[in-house]
């Protein structure tokens, strides 16, 4: 479903392919994502919803291929899952190899997302509360925690909204705040933030952040 709405988009977006109009290579590298959240779409999948700012940033710089799961993505592809809903057992494990194998995968796992939802409680379509975390992140070394508290924290000049904390050892490095982790896994590597508000511009500029640090931010975690 959700990669139908993004065909569709993006072929309006083209003008349409009856043109008889070959459309030119694009250069940029691809970047998969997996989300919950309404990025691409407002919430209710219509053209005329709002895009959060984050995606025409990502857009300038990648080609966005929007999947369902991990296993649709290229070995040596570069994967942004944001708050992705629980996945089935063959997935987290097919993910594990992925990475291991030379994938780079950021996950912005967030265990209080305040991402605002006009979805009723209970709504499949609604996003997680929490991440769904079924033992990928233990298998890795790591631990997460909800914050005591809510509110905003400010690291390293990014604002996140409401975080998480990470604990753990093995193969991750936490920064000093707890709230990026760096997975050096195989010959790949995974990077995970205990935050997915943070891409929320609203939220960023309600809670005093600017979100043009958010952009370099994401920016340089998917460089990394």
């Amino acid at each position: 479903m959700t990669r139908l709405f993004v065909t569709l988009a993006l072929l309006l977006a083209a003008g349409g392919c009856g043109d008889g109009k070959t459309a030119p290579s694009d250069p940029k590298p691809d970047l998969h994502l997996i989300t919950s959240l309404p990025l691409l779409f407002g919430e209710t999948f219509g053209l005329d919803s709002r895009q959060r700012a984050i995606i025409p940033f990502l857009e300038e710089r990648y080609r966005l291929v929007a999947i369902d799961l991990p296993s649709q993505a290229p070995v040596n592809a570069t994967l942004l899952m944001v708050q992705p809903r629980a996945l089935p057992a063959e997935e987290l494990v097919h993910l594990d190899k992925w990475v291991r194998a030379g994938g780079r995968l950021v996950l912005l796992a967030d265990p209080r997302l305040e991402w605002p939802s006009e979805r009723p409680l209970g709504d499949p379509l609604r996003p997680p509360p929490m991440f769904a975390d079924t033992g990928l992140l233990l298998h890795w070394g790591l631990r997460l925690d909800a914050p005591d508290k809510a509110g905003p924290v400010e690291i390293h000049g990014v604002t996140y909204v409401s975080p998480g904390r990470f604990a753990g050892r093995g193969d991750c490095v936490i920064d000093s705040g707890a709230i990026v982790a760096r997975c050096k896994l195989g010959t790949g590597r995974a990077t995970i933030v205990a935050d997915a508000d943070w891409l929320d511009d609203v939220l960023v500029k309600r809670s005093g952040g600017s979100f043009e640090s958010q952009q370099r931010a994401l920016e340089a975690l998917l460089l990394n």
